[in-house]
């Protein structure tokens, strides 16, 4: 719980009760405001929480701090915790001090982690000329200077080109492989489907839904279909979302005219009829994928965009 100056008191985490399997990539899923990152800052001690308990492989957070910072990687998205005017070797030899590293052993665990994150060739540049995926590279670098079995990864990939994201979770496949536990905020729902082993759907500091992405959109999928409608301007769009029933969700991007809803199976039909009446006959189904789980849980509720990638 925290107050904004000349406000109430407000409950940022109501009630999350989150256990991570070791060696297992865990999803936090949700809009802007959710609460993943609050979590995640108590879960590595930034953050003092005003109730409950949290426990980092058997330390608590409040009471054995200090043991859970040994134990914890942090790789948040952006330029925080890099030195823009220290080169790539410095940012390095830096954070290893401040995790206690020995320094017999600081410039072979630098010279691992550099070749390993591909910076090996830039390890003496500044980290102002380098590029987005290099500083991410730099920032799981940096988060790995202690060997630590858990990593929490927020939003790590956010305003990364593709081949760079691809390349980053690659990386963290292979953290994975290794027997590390992640924890791993994101918007991106295809970047959840493709590493979490489990996710958790929060909103408002409350969990809505968990369980592995192939339960959730089985679940999903138990009496409901995915519509891609193609070609839709936005008025059509918006002629045909007056014609359906208030609980179908979905999402239009007017830069494709791709229109994407989640409806019941026994409604398909009439959506699909309504689409060729429209004068749009390349209509797609399939079974639902983890963004229609988030639209069913979260999408739409309030009728804005709450910041989820298409």
């Amino acid at each position: 719980m925290f107050r904004t100056r000349g406000t109430s008191h407000r409950l940022a985490l109501d009630a999350i009760d989150l256990d991570l399997p070791r060696g297992q990539v865990h999803g936090l899923l949700g809009p802007n405001g959710a609460g993943k990152t609050t979590l995640c800052r108590i879960a590595c001690t930034v953050l003092t929480p005003s109730g409950g308990t949290v426990e980092v492989l058997g330390h608590d957070v409040v009471s054995d701090a200090d043991e859970v910072r040994r134990r914890v990687g942090i790789v948040f998205g952006g330029d925080r915790g890099l030195y823009g005017r220290l080169s790539a070797r410095e940012n390095l030899q830096f954070w290893c001090a401040m995790h206690g590293v020995p320094r017999r052993a600081t410039a072979a665990r630098i010279d691992e982690l550099l070749e390993r994150l591909g910076l090996a060739s830039r390890a003496t540049d500044l980290v102002e000329t380098f590029s987005r995926g290099m500083k991410q590279r730099l920032h799981l670098a940096r988060g790995l200077v202690a060997d630590p079995p858990l990593l929490l990864l927020d939003e790590p990939t956010i305003g990364m080109d593709p081949v760079s994201a691809l390349e980053f979770r690659t990386l963290v496949a292979e953290l994975r492989a290794e027997g590390r536990t992640v924890l791993l905020t994101t918007h991106d729902m295809a970047e959840a489907q493709a590493l979490c082993d489990t996710v958790t759907f929060i909103d408002d500091g409350r969990i809505v839904g968990s369980g592995t992405p192939g339960s959730l959109r089985a679940l999903q999928a138990e009496g409901g279909v995915r519509v891609r409608i193609h070609g839709l301007g936005t008025e059509a769009h918006s002629t045909l979302v007056s014609h359906l029933p208030d609980d179908i969700v979905g999402e239009h991007d007017p830069a494709t005219g791709c229109t994407d809803l989640v409806v019941d199976t026994r409604a398909a039909p009439a959506v699909v009829a309504e689409a060729l009446r429209l004068g749009h006959v390349e209509v797609t189904t399939g079974p639902p994928t983890l963004q229609d789980v988030y639209l069913r849980l979260l999408g739409h509720r309030d009728g804005t965009d709450r910041g989820m990638a298409v």
